[in-house]
């Protein structure tokens, strides 16, 4: 076979090669991102903290509170039957606000009696603690970058604090409800921060 007809066969393969192949768009660093199986779980690798808390805010949280958290009667009966291991989940309360910890302005707490039984729930601006990430079920092995892992909580705690109302001393004394994202530990709370505070119409 002539060198011609060999450069000819070469260039048909070619053509064939490339128009059966699919375009792979690159990342900032110049790698492949390759498209993810159906049942994969979701992808964090190339979204900061601040970006999936806001993105998976409503979704993760927020709904996922409204929809399945504990109620009072529940959670009181659950510290009494707490096993030893920490666990995190959402709570719903009311009841009326007994103390304001202003202490420090930037991590304020108010105490909130739920049947009798004060609850110290964080109202920021600066919240500190791992409950939300928690108890919106996010797990270690959901991040090859762990470091993401351990900032989520970071974003997050800010992401409530921007959806909090203002409380002063006139919150003092009034019913409030509350979503919360609780941990407990050994039959006792551990952490408490506030998602939602909706201060209760007068009767």
């Amino acid at each position: 076979m002539s060198l011609k007809r060999w450069g000819n066969v070469l260039t048909a393969c070619a053509i064939l090669l490339l128009t059966a192949c699919d375009v792979v768009s690159l990342d900032a660093n110049g790698n492949p991102i390759l498209p993810k199986a159906a049942d994969s779980t979701p992808g964090y690798d190339n979204m900061t903290p601040k970006q999936i808390a806001q993105q998976t805010w409503q979704s993760r949280v927020v709904e996922a509170a409204q929809n399945k958290a504990m109620d009072t009667s529940t959670f009181l009966s659950s510290l009494s039957a707490s096993p030893g291991n920490q666990q995190s989940f959402f709570l719903r309360i009311t009841g009326p606000v007994t103390d304001e910890d202003a202490q420090n302005e930037r991590e304020k707490k108010i105490t909130i009696m739920v049947d009798s039984h004060p609850l110290t729930v964080q109202i920021g601006p600066v919240i500190r603690g791992n409950s939300i990430r928690d108890a919106a079920g996010f797990q270690f092995e959901d991040f090859t970058n762990q470091v993401q892992f351990a900032q989520l909580s970071k974003a997050y705690n800010r992401e409530a604090a921007s959806h909090l109302p203002k409380v002063d001393t006139a919150w003092m004394g009034k019913q409030v409800s509350a979503l919360l994202a609780v941990t407990t530990a050994h039959g006792k709370v551990t952490d408490a921060v506030a998602l939602t505070l909706t201060e209760e119409a007068a009767q």
